[in-house]
């Protein structure tokens, strides 16, 4: 029968393959219910519990599939009878990334415990050194920290809560929304439109996210774009579905995601003129 070690490394490795390959149903296997992991982006307490684990890697997974790779390069394990510790060093990265750094490398340090007869992972710590550019690899952190924001607004839409809606919106957006006039200039004008749209729903439910998002970040400043779907559930009526267009532009500005401008739009009938509001994905 192997030995701890050698049943440890072998999970080790079968995980960072599946990291490599974008599995994440392997990623997840041989995880605690109550994993804590340190990684190296936000949030600085940490990602605690396997549903915020399992979150936490599918903007890594859409890096990675830009041609990055994740290659342990060294793993050392030391293990008791029911508790063991590993530390490795990993590739972790594009190969601009190693041309520019030949030495840039993930440190990783994982925790384990054996529970009903078998090793499970309990504590993962990622890092990059301290100064390190590979520190947020191409924007993944911040790509991670901007889906987060749009999380709050969708869950802030849900809710009716105004003033969580406007929390990210810089004083001095531009935005192009569907209506007139040409431009909002604002964040005041953007209040009242984003408060009429609520006031519109009545009582009822209303719901929006974005599908299909993607965002591209460089330093202090990132776009955001996909399709807008908001749902609309009368009381104790039938729930009316609409699509549009939109794009987001961010700034960081202390240290804070800011939108600071904001285009918004439905297709038109080129024949009729009139918005088409009707069309679907």
């Amino acid at each position: 029968m192997p030995s701890n070690e050698e049943q440890i490394r072998t999970l080790i490795e079968r995980w960072a393959e599946a990291v490599h390959v974008g599995d994440l149903d392997g990623v997840l296997a041989d995880h605690a219910e109550d994993i804590v992991m340190f990684d190296v982006p936000p949030p600085q307490q940490g990602v605690r519990g396997l549903d915020a684990y399992r979150e936490s890697w599918p903007p890594f997974f859409r890096w990675q599939a830009q041609g990055a790779s994740f290659e342990i390069e060294s793993l050392d394990v030391t293990a008791g009878d029911d508790i063991a510790f590993a530390y490795a060093l990993l590739r972790c990265g594009t190969e601009e990334d190693f041309a520019d750094e030949p030495d840039r490398r993930l440190r990783l340090t994982l925790g384990l415990c054996r529970q009903d007869g078998r090793w499970i992972i309990a504590h993962e710590h990622h890092s990059f050194p301290l100064g390190d550019s590979a520190a947020e690899p191409d924007g993944v952190a911040a790509e991670d920290e901007l889906r987060r924001l749009h999380q709050r607004w969708f869950d802030a839409t849900a809710a009716k809560d105004l003033d969580a809606l406007m929390n990210p919106i810089a004083a001095d957006i531009v935005s192009y929304e569907h209506d007139q006039p040409l431009q909002h200039v604002g964040v005041r004008a953007v209040r009242e439109v984003c408060q009429a749209g609520l006031e519109a729903a009545g009582d009822g439910a209303v719901q929006w996210d974005v599908p299909d998002q993607k965002i591209v970040v460089g330093g202090d400043l990132a776009v955001a774009w996909g399709l807008n779907r908001v749902r609309v559930t009368p009381p104790g009526g039938r729930r009316v579905d609409s699509w549009s267009r939109g794009t987001r532009v961010f700034a960081r500005r202390d240290g804070a995601w800011r939108l600071i401008h904001q285009h918004l739009s439905y297709p038109y009938d080129p024949t009729t003129g009139a918005a088409r509001t009707d069309l679907r994905p």
